[in-house]
């Protein structure tokens, strides 16, 4: 009994070890914690697929863990001091440093580095992902601290933070990128386990898919839009491109002698020449002529546009005239803090908004027998598959089919 008095409180003398788990490609480790009892750990410290080398090595790594984890069992130490010992065992055995950049430090690189390798709307998603995630944890006080020491339920915590601010959708898109971040920490030698690895992904909740407005249903909403407004639909109806791109729109933008639009999209960078319809061209020569080529087209919707570069407070007037037209259910309110409220602080994906006539477009296109690649280049789709997602099928087009099956007598 003396011997096992001292054996338990003696905090030089370890029973640890480590041994082979059948069903893991990783050593374990066996160890006692301050109660005397046994425990078993595993080190994720690989065993199998090393060479000779790595596995003495590694061996080593694993035996100096278990050790490890039995001094902070012994000891009750905090999980930052366990992880500040696994980083300076890692150093010590494998020659990597795993201590070097806070997680600031970390980010700011990262940035650096994918702000030439993705497209600018790309960027700037992950740059508002990972600020986001970082102003999280620096509330903590942790931003500054080792990069090495954010955990699992560090992740788990955001998660679930977002989780009530967001939709399912871009929990799971900005969880994503979280992954794609650490992994260029592992990838780095600054980590020796990714927190994200383990931390899934939430269900999506089912959402409204958007589609296209009828003719009618645009008629309708014009009839309520002021000369502003009116201009903005048709510019969108029969251009087919994004609200942020109207928006935008200045004089210099549109060439009546070529016949086109000419401008360079805001998500993806990409330059369009589009030809002008003819019931837009005729709409563009009855608005008020100017000299200055720089002068945007919509003058009260560029203006509150360009302070903030986004597009909620336009999207929501645009809502509202579609409550006018009886399109929407619902007002939209100017109260930000009311609106969270009541959608429990995610955003609502409703059928018609202001990109529905981006669909209109397409399928107005696609009934009209356009060859789906000409369409696709028109509205400056990337790819085929995208494409087909905002094809919808009229009613015409529909009972115009119906009529073409053939008669069984």
């Amino acid at each position: 009994m003396v011997l096992l008095w001292v054996l338990l409180n003696n905090p030089f003398h370890t029973m640890s070890f480590v041994w082979e788990h059948k069903k893991s490609q990783y050593w374990y480790a066996r160890f006692m914690d301050h109660n005397g009892k046994r425990r078993n750990r595993s080190t994720k410290v690989r065993i199998k697929g090393a060479t000779p080398v790595e596995t003495r090595d590694n061996k080593k790594l694993a035996l100096k863990i278990a050790d490890e984890f039995e001094a902070a069992a012994r000891t009750r130490r905090t999980a930052l001091q366990a992880r500040r010992a696994m980083a300076e065992l890692t150093e010590e055995i494998m020659g990597k440093d795993m201590s070097g950049k806070s997680l600031s430090e970390h980010v700011e690189s990262w940035l650096a580095r994918k702000q030439g390798e993705v497209a600018k709307s790309t960027y700037i998603f992950y740059k508002s992902a990972v600020g986001r995630f970082q102003s999280f944890i620096d509330a903590m006080k942790l931003a500054d601290g080792d990069i090495a020491f954010i955990t699992p339920e560090h992740i788990l915590q955001y998660r679930e933070h977002r989780r009530n601010e967001v939709a399912a959708k871009t929990v799971n898109h900005e969880l994503k990128c979280l992954r794609m971040l650490f992994k260029a920490a592992k990838k780095a030698h600054l980590i020796a386990d990714d927190p994200t690895e383990f931390v899934d992904t939430i269900r999506e909740e089912k959402v409204k898919v958007r589609r296209g407005f009828t003719i009618d249903e645009v008629k309708s909403v014009l009839a309520v839009a002021d000369d502003e407004w009116r201009s903005m639909i048709f510019f969108g109806l029969y251009t087919g491109q994004r609200l942020s791109d109207i928006s935008k729109l200045t004089w210099r933008n549109v060439d009546l002698e070529r016949n086109e639009v000419r401008l360079v999209t805001e998500k993806t960078g990409k330059s369009l020449r589009i030809p002008i319809a003819s019931p837009l061209r005729e709409h563009i020569e009855s608005l008020p002529v100017t000299d200055d080529p720089d002068q945007p087209i919509h003058a009260r919707i560029y203006d509150k546009f360009m302070q903030s570069r986004r597009t909620s407070n336009i999207s929501n007037e645009f809502a509202n005239l579609l409550y006018q037209a009886g399109l929407r259910a619902e007002k939209v309110s100017h109260n930000k803090r009311k609106d969270a409220t009541e959608m429990g602080g995610r955003r609502r994906t409703h059928e018609l908004s202001f990109h529905s006539l981006r669909h209109t477009a397409v399928t107005l296109l696609h009934d009209a027998g356009v060859p789906m690649q000409v369409a696709q280049t028109l509205i400056g789709h990337d790819d085929k598959a995208m494409h087909e997602l905002y094809i919808g099928v009229g009613q015409e087009a529909l009972n115009e089919a119906a009529n073409k099956l053939p008669k069984l007598t």
